[in-house]
């Protein structure tokens, strides 16, 4: 290796320890806390060969993971940098240290003490770094409070906290896999991404943060997006920032959720929080990607929409409805809806399937229908104000040559909506098997504002 080569690679090296590591460790030899530009000096000090290109491998740190104590009882980076922490909370911190020395580690991080949280910026970075810190560490150190042994895991309140580090397969690992309803392949092998939106989601719905907002920051690193920290915003606000975050990427699962929509400023599309992926519909998206957009009149994305009848109805309750609709052109098609809009017979419907897929057939594009569809339903009613504020006349077509107007005797319908509380529904085509498509021409393709 040239000099110019060998001082690329220490460049990569320092790179990763400048930006892909926590801001600040507690240096275990001393237990006071130390900076990256330290960090990178000691282990440069000691770094073969091969470790210039797998930093990861050579930079070893122990980094906590653990429910905060209540009462302002954990330990802050001013009283552990002034040498005056006490209390169970740094005694909880002294034993996280001790453990970390005993698997040979020299560096330790901690959320309570290691971040500066006077400081806004620091802070912003490290929540949105925090998933790849948790990823990068060495060892995971895991403060079980209220366990005693491996059965009692499943009620320790860290079973409900906001991040994970997967560890090997081991009774422990069972148990987390039995208590969190994430599978064995996923704890060990994740890979952040916006794919499987609606599973991972609903991993999450079972989690409790002290911060409302944290609900949405925790979740940045599993998604692989980024938002800027707003603390004082609201949970539902940060999480309606994540959830776009999310769609920009265009990934159907997203949408596979169900019961009451958030309030979001423009789109009725968007979901309140993680628990409305809970019990989703059990569907295939295969990556598909929409073409979602976020606008001022709501979400922008393109569906196949099929019409629907109103079959059947029936009073379920005081002021509640209960619909059955149907597909005219698949009339076994038949679909339930809880509504308590008095107004249902005034609307027309259709469903607006999802999870389609754009194919490329003999030299032109068709849609791929699945066997098992997931859509939203949605309604409109015809707009009878639009004459009333649109003065409308009847061109002479002698004064006009290829000109196509649209008949004044058209009826014209507002746009599409999403019928409030019902989220996306699974529909099974008859005779086609859930894995395969049958395809369609392109015209039911629409763009709708959600």
């Amino acid at each position: 290796m040239d000099q110019m080569e060998d001082h690329h690679d220490l460049h990569e090296f320092d790179r990763y320890v400048m930006n892909d590591i926590p801001i600040r460790f507690i240096r275990l030899s001393d237990m006071r806390f130390v900076g990256r530009n330290d960090v990178r000096k000691h282990f440069r000090t000691s770094l073969p060969q091969w470790a210039i290109n797998y930093p990861s491998i050579h930079v070893k740190y122990a980094i906590m993971s653990h429910r905060w104590l209540d009462d302002d009882m954990e330990p802050t980076h001013k009283e552990v940098e002034e040498g005056t922490a006490t209390g169970p909370g740094y005694e909880k911190l002294k034993k996280f240290c001790e453990k970390a020395r005993q698997y040979g580690m020299e560096f330790a991080w901690s959320d309570t003490c290691c971040i500066d949280k006077s400081s806004s910026t620091e802070l912003d970075e490290s929540i949105r770094s925090m998933f790849r810190w948790y990823s990068n560490s060495a060892i995971c150190i895991v403060h079980l409070a209220q366990s005693k042994t491996i059965e009692h895991i499943k009620d320790d309140e860290w079973m409900k906290r906001g991040n994970d580090k997967s560890i090997r397969r081991t009774e422990v690992m069972k148990t987390l896999e039995r208590t969190t309803g994430i599978p064995h392949e996923d704890l060990c092998g994740f890979r952040p991404g916006t794919s499987e939106v609606d599973k991972q989601m609903a991993w999450a719905a079972k989690r409790k943060t002290t911060r409302v907002e944290d609900v949405a920051y925790s979740l940045m690193g599993i998604f692989d997006v980024s938002l800027q920290i707003a603390y004082g915003e609201g949970g539902d606000r940060a999480f309606c920032r994540l959830v776009e975050a999310i769609i920009q990427a265009g990934d159907a699962s997203v949408l596979n959720w169900k019961g009451k929509a958030a309030t979001h400023r423009t789109s009725r599309a968007i979901p309140r929080s993680p628990q409305n992926f809970v019990g989703h519909q059990n569907l295939e998206f295969n990556h598909v990607r929409l073409e979602m957009t976020m606008t001022n009149l709501g979400l922008r994305m393109p569906l196949v929409i099929l019409p629907l009848n109103l079959y059947s109805r029936m009073s379920v309750q005081q002021g509640t409805f209960r619909l059955t609709l149907n597909c005219p052109f698949c009339p076994t098609i038949k679909i339930d809806i809880d509504t308590n809009d008095c107004s249902f017979l005034t609307y027309q419907y259709a469903l607006g399937i999802v999870n389609y897929s754009l194919i490329n057939h003999r030299s032109c594009e068709v849609l791929g229908i699945r066997g098992k569809s997931g859509g939203f339903i949605l309604f409109r009613q015809a707009d009878h104000g639009f004459h009333s504020l649109t003065r409308v006349c009847q061109p002479r077509p002698t004064d006009f040559i290829g000109l196509k107007f649209v008949s004044t005797q058209e009826t014209r319908f507002t746009k599409w909506k999403l019928v409030d509380g019902v989220g996306l529904v699974q529909v099974d085509f008859p005779n086609i098997r859930s894995r395969t498509v049958f395809l369609v021409d392109p015209e039911y393709l629409q763009t709708v504002y959600l």
